[in-house]
């Protein structure tokens, strides 16, 4: 640790932050990095997943220091309030991941057993393929990551670099847009 660094507030820190200083950053992750993944760590319970919102966190900051406002709150509230979100996020991102693993695992052992169900979900995932293609790259690209990587809107708008209102639009107009193709299809989502 340099000196002076030490001796630093943590608003002076994120603006050399802002600047690109390296050594600010350093500092900042040496001040509240335990802090941060603690907090990770016990809102997940896992890790290598705490470690990674560790690193989300950091990372955001050093590519948005201007989202903290000294302001508003001092930078261990702001960061504790990252690191909470996001490992909120992953908690539930993991689990909407099971419960899809869990179905599926479920509709496997069931499509084993029945010849004509096999053929009717490759007949449907063709259909589905082919109703994927018809849809705008950005809608295609948002519900792939939703549905099929497993992120939340939150993560595939950070991503994408998009707000998530856009995301979240994307998708319904996405999700719209399948269903309607299923239909004319003779495949509609049943209830």
């Amino acid at each position: 640790m340099e000196p002076e660094r030490g001796a630093e507030s943590d608003a002076q820190l994120v603006v050399a932050v802002a600047r690109y200083d390296e050594g600010a950053m350093g500092e900042l992750y040496r001040r509240y990095g335990p802090a941060v993944y603690g907090l990770a760590l016990r809102v997940i319970g896992d890790a290598t997943m705490a470690e990674e919102v560790l690193q989300d966190v950091f990372v955001r900051l050093w590519r948005q220091p201007t989202r903290f406002d000294p302001a508003r709150a001092e930078l261990k509230a702001f960061l504790l309030r990252e690191a909470r979100s996001r490992s909120i996020d992953r908690v539930r991102a993991n689990e909407a991941r099971k419960r899809r693993e869990d179905r599926h695992g479920r509709d496997d052992d069931r499509a084993g057993e029945d010849l004509e169900r096999q053929v009717w979900e490759m007949i449907r995932s063709e259909k589905v393929k082919e109703a994927m293609a018809h849809l705008l790259p950005g809608e295609r690209q948002a519900i792939t990551m939703a549905y099929f990587e497993g992120h939340t809107y939150r993560e595939v708008a950070q991503l994408l670099g998009e707000p998530e209102g856009t995301i979240k639009s994307r998708i319904r107009l996405g999700l719209r847009k399948l269903a309607d193709a299923l239909e004319r299809a003779g495949l509609g989502v049943q209830s």
